[in-house]
């Protein structure tokens, strides 16, 4: 009976949560919060680590592929306990400043909106499919049998995917649709917006936008499946293609700055980097299969 690397991850994950929660002014009633989390994520994977050692081989398994999945959820919402820190928004008037410089002088609103509604409605609809971006990479390695696979690919998502977390209490920010309330946003109101707007205001976090989640956890997605599909490319150009879609929607629609989906992409590139590495080292015989 042991645990995954990808279970590791998220206890450490949750336990620098606890240990950096202190530091911090967090919402009313959440100061227990963050000790109970780790321990009773602790327990849920040893629980399912035992019943896959006793029984049931193969339905603790897929359960356990399921749960670091899902548990993306519980790490993104604890960032909201951060959202009390005080915001003096000297990084927003930066990147808003390079925002429009993208946005008007470089023209990504003009090539957005040249075909009316379809561009927007494109890249909204990106933005909303990212919360999907976990779920879809894990079904698609089953559908192609692939899932002795998934414990290593869903171990380097969740690098890419926490490691932007992990920031947000250092840079409190507002998106740009918040704190530069109705200035440069889309000439385009449809309705895929609405729905974002309305998962981002009612259970999206408000501590920060610095570095995108979004961006860095669709990169990453791309990367994955190229390493661990690499007979299905297919898959990899598609979601390399829609990591580009949801970055540029970020910036378009206002719900993040371009620095944070510039950072987002350079986060991502650390499990790239690494799964090359490993990649590498196994193949000179330095480093043991998995």
């Amino acid at each position: 009976m042991k645990l995954r690397s990808s279970e590791w991850l998220l206890i450490a994950y949750f336990g620098y949560v606890a240990a950096i929660a202190p530091r911090f002014p967090l919402q009313p009633g959440m100061a227990s919060r963050p000790i109970w989390i780790p321990l009773l994520v602790c327990a849920l994977f040893g629980a399912m680590a035992y019943g896959e050692s006793r029984e049931h081989v193969q339905l603790f398994s897929i359960m356990r592929d399921w749960a670091s999945v899902a548990l993306i959820l519980l790490a993104y919402r604890e960032m909201d306990w951060f959202s009390a820190l005080p915001r003096n928004f000297a990084l927003e008037l930066r990147w808003e400043e390079w925002d429009r410089a993208i946005l008007y002088r470089g023209g990504l609103q003009h090539a957005v909106e040249a075909l009316g509604t379809l561009g927007p409605l494109y890249l909204e609809l990106c933005y909303a499919l990212v919360y999907a971006v976990a779920p879809f990479f894990v079904a698609m390695m089953y559908a192609n049998s692939h899932r002795s696979r998934v414990k290593g690919a869903i171990f380097w998502y969740l690098l890419g995917t926490l490691l932007a977390y992990a920031l947000f209490p250092y840079f409190p920010s507002d998106p740009p649709r918040v704190a530069f309330a109705g200035s440069d946003l889309p000439n385009y109101y449809t309705i895929l917006r609405r729905l974002n707007l309305w998962l981002v205001g009612d259970y999206g976090i408000h501590s920060s936008v610095f570095p995108s989640a979004h961006v860095s956890s669709a990169f990453t997605a791309a990367w994955v499946l190229f390493a661990f599909m690499p007979g299905r490319k297919q898959y990899g150009w598609g979601m390399l293609i829609y990591a580009v879609s949801v970055a540029i929607a970020t910036v378009y629609g206002r719900y993040h700055y371009a620095a944070d989906a510039v950072a987002g992409f350079g986060i991502s590139l650390i499990p790239g980097v690494m799964i090359l590495l490993v990649r590498f080292l196994r193949l000179r015989g330095l480093l043991a299969p998995p």
